[in-house]
């Protein structure tokens, strides 16, 4: 299967995410509703490592690949701290655009770090996609 298919149950995932997030944190603080929401990962995905036999290569990640995956998990936990707030605080058809505007951001980051190619419709696709979540974000 593709990256593209891959990409499609995330999104799948990521709206399920919100629609169910939203009214987990409706009466509780949304501090706590991150913890409860990152502890069932934490054990979901290493059952699921487990489960695959995979917990053995853990002694063979170089210390570059550590450093990166714990800048990213902090980058993780801050956005999804970021977001249960928002989400309790505004509508989650306002909280899920404006969340998605990562998306723009990550093209101008790979192509400022990764050398990938900013093409014209690259351009047009992540200024389409800024301006269209603005506009379902605050209309």
């Amino acid at each position: 299967m593709s990256w593209v298919f891959w990409a499609i149950l995330s999104a799948v995932f990521a709206a399920g995410t919100a629609l169910l997030a939203k009214v987990g944190v409706e009466h509780i603080d949304s501090n706590l509703a991150t913890a409860i929401r990152t502890t069932v990962i934490l054990v979901f995905t290493w059952a699921i490592v487990v489960a695959r036999d995979l917990h053995g290569g853990v002694p063979t990640i170089e210390r570059r690949s550590w450093v990166f995956l714990v800048l990213s998990g902090l980058c993780t936990g801050c956005s999804w701290l970021c977001y249960f707030r928002a989400l309790q605080l505004g509508p989650v058809s306002g909280v899920a655009p404006i969340d998605k505007l990562s998306v723009a951001i990550v093209i101008v980051a790979g192509w400022l770090f990764f050398g990938e190619s900013m093409t014209p419709a690259k351009m047009v696709g992540g200024a389409l996609v800024t301006a269209g979540a603005l506009v379902i974000a605050f209309a």
